[in-house]
């Protein structure tokens, strides 16, 4: 019996029936961070592969060239308009532009506008009807030729798509300038054609101011029109005695030509 006893007390720990741990594996799995669970995601998401086409339609370009430029460029620019705001008269108008630009946001315009007197075909109803009845007349006198030298300031550029690979530019400009006017005295409408005075006095110059802005449509590196509003104010002399302040706004479109070729 002795001898039964201390066999079992001293037998090896691999001869035992009882598990090697009877209190249970402390030990457990780590837990995955965020980053290494995205990963895992990413590892097991199948690549797809587009086509070419489709890969082009997916590509953004944040920065692009530009493909019009106008600085050390001139542009030639002949324009047709008209006077908007004469209550007497229709101003129609013709005449050119040439500009040189020393910068792409800066520069300088000398323009000529010449409008051509057509007689009775200038004359509104309402001066038809002055005329018609006798009645007492305000001062009516036609815009004949101005020109004026003025700053060109384009702040604003853009680009618009149209169709699959046609790009058009556009830019706003604002003007500011000054120049000389000519006007002619309707002496037949204000019923002062046999006055000597007032026929001395028929045609004056005038100083003006002009201002206004516009929209450049670019079409290509070397063309592009133009629409834009004008003001022209100058101070004009009535029978020799009165001032009158005039202010014309005139509307013009325009067809701009630029040399030479972009660098």
């Amino acid at each position: 019996m002795l001898g039964i006893l201390l066999s079992t007390a001293f037998a090896a720990p691999g001869d035992s029936d009882l598990p090697d741990d009877i209190f249970g594996d402390d030990t457990t799995p780590p837990v995955p961070t965020v980053a290494e669970e995205r990963r895992s995601l990413m590892e097991d998401e199948p690549e797809v592969k587009l086509p070419d086409e489709e890969k082009k339609k997916r590509t953004i370009q944040t920065f692009q060239r530009k493909n019009f430029m106008k600085i050390g460029r001139y542009e030639v620019s002949p324009h047709v308009g008209f006077v908007t705001n004469d209550p007497f008269v229709y101003r129609y108008l013709v005449g050119a532009g040439f500009a040189y630009h020393v910068t792409e946001i800066f520069g300088i315009e000398l323009q000529g506008t010449y409008s051509p007197d057509l007689g009775e075909i200038d004359y509104k109803p309402v001066t038809k009807e002055i005329i018609a009845f006798n009645q007492v007349t305000p001062d009516i006198s036609k815009i004949q030729l101005y020109v004026d030298g003025s700053f060109q300031f384009s702040p604003i550029y853009g680009k618009i798509a149209v169709g699959n690979n046609k790009i058009i530019g556009f830019d706003l400009f604002g003007v500011f300038g000054t120049g000389a006017v000519q006007t002619v005295d309707d002496l037949e409408a204000i019923q002062q054609d046999q006055d000597p005075i007032a026929e001395a006095t028929k045609t004056q110059f005038h100083p003006t101011i002009n201002f206004g802005g516009g929209a450049r449509v670019i079409l290509s590196q070397s063309f592009a029109f133009r629409v834009e509003g004008r003001g022209l104010s100058f101070i004009e002399v009535v029978e020799s005695t009165t001032l009158e302040m005039k202010n014309n706004f005139t509307l013009l479109a325009s067809a701009s030509f630029f040399f030479p070729g972009m660098k």
